[in-house]
C-alpha cells in the first residue's frame, strides 16, 4: 500500500471532498450556483470549532477518503460526544486500510477531547460498511428515523 496520511482538510480539498461525498451519495451540483454554495457550506463547515474534515492522503498527493466530524455537548453526559456524518473511501481504494486508518484518527481524536462515545450511521444496504465497523469494534444500539420536509 502507498504511504497514506491522515490529516485534517484545508480549502485546497474542497472539490475532492465533494467529490467523496458524491461517491456516499449525497447531492450533486446541478449548476455553478449549487456547487458554489456547497463549496460555501464545506468551508463554513471547516471553520467551526466543533467541527474537523479529516483527509486520508496517498502519497502527499492525492486524497483518497475523508471523514467529517461533530463534536456534540448531549444534555446528559458532561463530556462531548463524536459524531461522524460522513466517512468515505474512494472505490479504488478501499479494503487497503485506509478506512481503518480514517477511524482510527477519528477515535484518537475523541480520546484527547475526552469524548464519552463515537457514534455514527451507516445506510440499511450498505451491509459492507456494517460488518467494517463491527470489525472496529463498534455496535449496533439504535435505530435511526428519518422524516423528509417538503420545503
Amino acid at each position: 500500500m502507498n504511504d497514506v496520511i491522515i490529516r485534517s482538510s484545508n480549502s485546497k480539498d474542497i472539490a475532492v471532498i465533494l467529490g467523496l461525498l458524491y461517491d456516499l451519495g449525497r447531492p450533486k451540483p446541478k449548476t455553478d450556483y449549487d456547487f458554489e454554495e456547497y463549496r460555501k457550506l464545506v468551508t463554513k463547515y471547516a471553520k467551526d470549532s466543533d467541527k474537523i474534515i479529516l483527509v486520508a492522503e496517498i502519497d502527499n498527493v492525492k486524497i483518497v477518503g475523508m471523514a467529517s466530524i461533530i463534536f456534540l455537548p448531549r444534555l446528559n453526559q458532561t463530556t462531548l460526544e463524536m459524531y461522524i456524518p460522513e466517512l468515505v473511501v474512494h472505490e479504488k481504494h478501499q479494503n487497503q486500510g485506509i478506512g481503518k486508518k480514517l477511524i482510527n484518527s477519528c477515535i484518537a481524536l475523541a480520546k484527547e477531547k475526552k469524548c464519552h462515545r463515537i457514534r455514527l450511521e451507516s445506510g440499511n444496504l450498505r451491509k459492507n460498511s456494517h460488518q467494517f465497523y463491527t470489525h472496529l469494534g463498534f455496535e449496533q444500539s439504535a435505530y435511526s428515523f428519518t422524516k423528509y420536509l417538503d420545503i
